[in-house]
């Protein structure tokens, strides 16, 4: 599978669960941050999301991409949901990645 499959088969996937985790549980009190974290900022996988200029340089080393599923809502609940499914998508395909996030 090529980057672009992989990438779209995440995105879907963290789509269909932030809008499955919002209607069984709406959005939550809590206002935070989620992003995906690449350890390796040199990997086959980062380099093609460079090129397309998805995510950024993370502020120490490797890379990362804040609110996959661009998600207008300030609920961290949401945002933490959908960042785990889409890390987990990547990492199925060998991809060394991880979901973190923090309250606001």
């Amino acid at each position: 599978m090529d980057n672009i499959a992989i990438y779209t088969k995440a995105l879907e996937a963290a789509k269909a669960a932030e809008h499955d985790y919002r209607q069984q549980h709406g959005e939550g009190f809590m206002c935070g941050f989620a992003w995906i974290y690449f350890p390796n900022g040199r990997d086959k996988f980062v380099n093609w999301l460079k090129k397309n200029n998805i995510g950024d340089k993370h502020w120490q080393k490797g890379y990362e991409i804040w609110n996959v599923t661009k998600c207008g809502s300030q609920s961290i609940d949401l945002k933490e949901h959908s960042s785990r499914v889409f890390a987990a998508v990547l990492r199925e395909h060998g991809i060394q990645c991880m979901a973190q996030s923090r309250l606001d």
